[in-house]
């Protein structure tokens, strides 16, 4: 059974992690349709690339943080450099003579042995665009983290509905093999009766035509159960010849059909799903980055000291230093702060659509699974009293074969619309079973499935 509520109950991101360790279920063991999502939520490729993300964006926020700490560095240097003395701008006189000290058309000074080793450092003494540039990066940092939520809840719900899948394939094998066996059935009756002297050869060809039909099918109705756990397999992260067992089958899983009110799935659906989740914190990380922008325009300060020591070699060297408080105020950038503004409100109208976009979709995919979940219950019960009554009728077309007083071509037609109904039962369930997951992703809660 389905709980009414926990199914359909809101997780955050710590609580989807936690449940999902918590299900920590081994290949080897029996697999529910649950545990199919929850392993998948967990190990997922895809759920692992996103939690990459997580880390690229708080290196990020690291970045940011580092304009707050001081921006420290050193040199040590030993030169030689000569210089004109007409780049002066002026000659020297000797008080005395009144000639010149250097040639007024410039001459060649040097070469001067220089030696210099220096220690500067700059603080920032206060930057409020560096502190809102922290807020958006690690505004931006959880953004990524719904983002694993939004990749795991996708990979859940494609691993639940590979799981029904595979389910289906394997009452689609059991259903061949129930065939196969009313086939060799018909066969051994046909040939006791032409033994006996009371039947025709005709009825064992027919009977062994059927039974190689029952053959074919059951080829490939093993071959699909092969693929479905191959990409049921893919679906989980598993290797392809990993040992899987699963704990349900298509008859067996859950066929409740008490749920919530649709006004009551649709709340729950905004309220829960990863996707709409996600956009939030996306439009909440975009609005610091706003006010990242706009804070650019205040001034900043500084402390800024340059400590060396200076002189002809390192024998002789004199401390010479420059120690002061600068304050920067932008002036004029060229329109580029206005243009960045003006691209990130266009961006913000873009979030606003995607938003009431996920809303309608939500919508859509929440009323879209209960009219499936309803019509195929319908379905279900339908073909569940056609394939009763197609038993009943190879049971009697048998007992009239077996007495003589009718051909086997009676029975075979039984068999053909018992075959057909068995299918039809199985495609009902498993139509069923996928309604059921769909909507619990519409309501962002595959991985509550039980």
């Amino acid at each position: 059974m389905i709980p009414k509520l926990s199914f359909f109950s809101s997780i955050g991101i710590s609580a989807l992690l936690v449940a999902a360790g918590a299900s920590s279920v081994s290949a080897q063991a029996p697999l529910t349709l649950g545990d199919a999502a929850r392993l998948a939520a967990r190990q997922n490729t895809g759920v692992d690339v996103a939690r990459t993300k997580i880390t690229q964006a708080d290196a990020r926020t690291t970045q940011q943080r580092a304009a707050l700490f001081p921006d420290v560095s050193g040199y040590l240097q030993q030169a030689q450099r000569t210089t004109n003395t007409a780049t002066f701008g002026f000659s020297f006189r000797d008080a005395t003579t009144g000639q010149y000290l250097f040639n007024p058309d410039g001459q060649l000074l040097g070469p001067i042995p220089t030696t210099d080793a220096r220690l500067s450092v700059k603080q920032s003494i206060f930057d409020y665009s560096t502190y809102a540039k922290i807020n958006a990066a690690r505004a931006a940092s959880a953004s990524a983290a719904t983002e694993v939520n939004t990749v795991a809840e996708a990979a859940a719900g494609a691993a639940a509905l590979a799981y029904v899948r595979v389910v289906r394939a394997e009452a689609q094998v059991a259903a061949r093999t129930a065939d196969s066996v009313l086939g060799n059935n018909l066969v051994r009756i046909a040939l006791d009766q032409l033994q006996a002297g009371v039947g025709v050869a005709l009825d064992v060809t027919r009977a062994r035509s059927q039974d190689a039909n029952g053959h074919v099918q059951s080829i490939v109705a093993r071959m699909e159960r092969d693929h479905a756990l191959l990409d049921l397999r893919r679906a989980l992260n598993l290797p392809p010849d990993a040992p899987l067992v699963l704990a349900d089958s298509l008859g067996a899983l859950p066929m409740d059909g008490n749920f919530p009110d649709e006004a009551t799935l649709l709340n729950r659906a905004l309220e829960s799903r990863a996707d709409i989740r996600a956009l939030r914190a996306q439009e909440a990380a975009h609005h610091l980055q706003i006010q990242a922008i706009r804070a650019e325009r205040l001034p900043t300060v500084s402390a800024v000291v340059d400590q060396g020591a200076l002189g002809k070699d390192w024998t002789h060297p004199i401390s010479t230093y420059t120690w002061g408080l600068q304050v920067s105020l932008p002036i004029f950038d060229g329109f580029r702060r206005s243009a960045r503004l003006e691209e990130q409100e266009a961006i913000t109208n873009e979030y606003d659509a995607r938003e009431k976009d996920i809303r309608a979709q939500a919508t859509l995919e929440v009323r879209s699974a209960l009219v499936d979940l309803a019509a195929t219950r319908e379905q279900v019960a339908a073909v569940t009293d056609r394939l009763r009554f197609a038993e009943q009728e190879v049971a009697q077309a048998q007992e009239r074969f077996r007495a003589g007083v009718a051909g086997n071509s009676d029975v075979i037609l039984a068999l053909l619309s018992l075959n057909q109904t068995r299918t039809l039962r199985n495609d009902a369930l498993a139509a069923y079973q996928s309604s059921r997951v769909a909507l619990a992703r519409a309501t962002g809660s595959v991985t509550q499935i039980p």
